[in-house]
């Protein structure tokens, strides 16, 4: 499918509050252009492009992949990326860790940290990335890493492409700007970006400070997952997925390209902006998701459904059915099962799974240390499931139906166990007596009485 629309925004400058525009689906072909005929007609590579631009394509899968998997996009641009290209040098890396990478010691067990604390002095988004887990390899292209970012100020002439990962940006806190190659993306809590490896990007703060997680997404691009038995529709609906038309910087000023590659940070020195892709079209390109248009499904009878069917997007991997990355999300929904215990089970998972809370209260987790910006993490096959509190009141309440409202959960769920990185081990919010809550749960067990207590 192709989606066609002509951008209304044309040229962009830095802190030009201009809004940024889209055309919706998952995964089309899609068309724009910010000038008039900026895009060949019934060719990719014409000898001569419109307006003296150059034609480069950016692929992000192998030339021969299948068509159903098989992404690239074209990009005429006033100078290729090659021309972007400086004497670069490796970057101090900061707090951002990649896979595979040295595991602190800590206990094994469940972990919960208090919302990361948005410094003082100027920090952009770059800067402000600290890596709580990592897993798989980098290089072997498997596995992801887990991030929070905070803050205080947009990146000044900075740019930034990740060519290690996909990286999908959940926001808590701060509205955000994405200026891209391929058009400008605005986002606000609630809503997500996914930006594909290799993407050009800058982040303007539209207010106060931000701070937010980050999935770096090592393996296979993230995609929606089959529906099975729920057929066509419900869950993440293709139609609510936005990617931005084409918009375009034609300017000569310094700058700094930075780099992620090879699990390294390296910069070099820019005399102009690279953000100067005029017209493009394809099926690779960065995008925004409404997380409130999510549709979610479950039990309407008895039981409790696996958490899987609140999945968002999914990363596959080389094992059929087993992903390297599930993005699921927890928000408002009804619960109405009968002779139900309604919040999730206790349990042990061979997928890790790392927590965040964009806003609200989580159902399993009522006694509190669970809040916005915090984080929590159930590694592979280690116990976990509700606090004491959760536990009594499910077990107890009238089961009458029940609204879940004004919450928005979610997880970054691995085949991988995650590594916890020394920062987020020796940060001073680690609730470390988070993994004993499970030794609060009452002894209930009366061999003299078999009806339910």
């Amino acid at each position: 499918m192709t989606a066609q629309a002509p951008s209304p925004l044309g040229q962009i400058a830095s802190g030009s509050g201009i809004t940024a525009g889209y055309m919706s689906g998952f995964g089309n072909g899609f068309e724009t252009e910010a000038l008039p005929g900026a895009l060949p007609v019934g060719r990719n590579s014409p000898q001569k492009c419109p307006y003296g631009l150059y034609a480069e394509q950016i692929s992000g899968s192998p030339f021969t992949a299948p068509r159903t998997t098989n992404e690239r996009s074209w990009l005429y641009r006033i100078r290729p990326t090659v021309a972007h290209w400086g004497r670069f040098t490796r970057m101090a890396p900061g707090l951002w860790c990649s896979a595979p990478h040295p595991a602190a010691d800590l206990p094994i067990g469940p972990l919960r940290w208090d919302p990361q604390e948005i410094p003082s002095e100027p920090t952009s988004f770059i800067e402000g990335i600290r890596t709580i887990t990592t897993c798989g390899d980098v290089s072997a292209q498997s596995g992801m890493a887990a991030h929070v970012y905070v803050a205080t100020r947009s990146m000044q002439d900075q740019y930034f492409y990740n060519a290690d990962a996909e990286m999908l940006i959940v926001p808590e806190q701060g509205r955000l700007r994405f200026r891209t190659e391929f058009g400008v993306i605005a986002i606000e809590p609630g809503e997500i970006v996914v930006i594909p490896r290799g993407i050009k990007f800058t982040v303007e703060l539209v207010e106060g400070s931000a701070r937010g997680y980050i999935c770096e997404n090592y393996g296979g691009a993230l995609t929606l997952p089959e529906r099975g038995p729920i057929g066509a529709n419900c869950l993440a609906n293709p139609r609510d997925f936005l990617t931005p038309v084409a918009a375009y910087e034609d300017r000569d000023a310094a700058g700094t390209m930075m780099v992620k590659w090879g699990g390294h940070l390296w910069a070099c020195d820019l005399a102009h902006s690279p953000l100067d892709v005029v017209a493009w079209h394809g099926n690779y390109a960065p995008y925004k998701y409404d997380l409130r248009r999510y549709a979610p499904v479950g039990p309407i009878l008895f039981d409790h459904a696996d958490p899987s069917i609140f999945t968002v997007l999914t990363s596959p991997s080389e094992t059929p059915g087993t992903a390297n990355i599930d993005f699921v999300l927890f928000s408002d929904r009804w619960l109405v099962a009968e002779n139900t215990f309604r919040p999730p089970w206790y349990h042990i998972n061979v997928m890790s799974e790392f927590m965040g809370l964009v806003y609200g209260v989580y159902d399993a987790k009522t006694e509190g240390g669970f809040v916005p910006g915090g984080i929590s993490l159930h590694n592979s096959m280690l116990p976990h499931g509700p606090d004491v509190d959760a536990f009594e009141k499910a077990s107890n309440s009238e089961l009458k139906p029940h609204k879940l409202e004004n919450t928005l959960a979610f997880m970054f769920e691995s085949r991988f166990p995650q590594a916890v990185t020394p920062y987020a081990a020796e940060n001073g919010t680690l609730q470390r007596d988070y993994g004993h809550y499970g030794a609060k749960l009452a002894k209930h067990f009366d061999p003299g009485r078999r009806e339910p207590r």
